[in-house]
């Protein structure tokens, strides 16, 4: 199965929905619920049509809806076929999404020697030593965020080990520099924009602003 890339989802229109990291987002305004409830209800029904199940997060106003092909470890015409129809669903019943609403939070720590540290950070965040796949300590549950080991020479510390990704939808990242910026913040490095820009708060402590673009 063909994973698909950035230009290629982009270019399926798919107005609700953005690729964060490896999958495909939406977020569906339902505003209270029982409509929520019911939507979730209508894309259950039809991922077991398909055989092809997405997760899904039913809050009060909004459901939230990520889509991947496990099988392929990314974003497939598969998922893109079940986007469109979980929005034909939410169009038919009124619902609205909001494009710019979701967000993926990974956390980076910088290591010269991940397969030493992977086990005790796995153990710790998932209680499994074992849950690490390749330079990424992986929750199969959804509990806690991607962490993943940004290879660097050794050195000593102090020195900031620890920085946020923040995956952002591509037409969104702007807004929300923007905003961190105008809180106090400063760009550091914006030379891998749109890919990542980073960012930092008036004591230096760094976050990236992700996208997919330029990958």
């Amino acid at each position: 199965m063909t994973i698909l890339g950035t230009r290629q989802i982009l270019d399926a229109g798919l107005g609700d929905w953005r690729k964060l990291a490896q999958a495909l987002h939406a977020r569906f305004l339902t505003g209270d619920f029982a409509t929520g409830l019911s939507l979730v209800a209508a894309i259950g029904e039809l991922a077991e049509e398909v055989d092809h199940h997405p997760d899904i997060v039913l809050t009060y106003p909004h459901v939230d809806v990520k889509l991947l092909s496990h099988d392929a470890s990314g974003v497939t015409e598969r998922d893109v076929r079940l986007a469109r129809a979980i929005s034909d669903l939410a169009t038919a019943r009124g619902i609205a999404a909001d494009p710019a609403a979701p967000v993926v939070v990974e956390l980076a720590l910088d290591t010269a020697d991940a397969a030493a540290i992977g086990p005790f950070w796995a153990a710790l965040l998932t209680g499994d030593p074992g849950a690490v796949d390749g330079d990424d300590v992986v929750d199969p549950s959804g509990r806690v965020p991607l962490l993943w080991f940004q290879h660097t020479d050794a050195h000593e510390t102090p020195r900031q080990r620890f920085h946020i990704d923040l995956w952002v939808p591509h037409d969104a990242a702007d807004a929300r520099i923007a905003a961190a910026v105008a809180a106090g913040g400063t760009v550091v490095d914006a030379t891998r924009a749109p890919s990542f820009t980073v960012l930092a708060d008036v004591e230096g402590n760094r976050a990236c602003v992700c996208t997919t673009l330029d990958r």
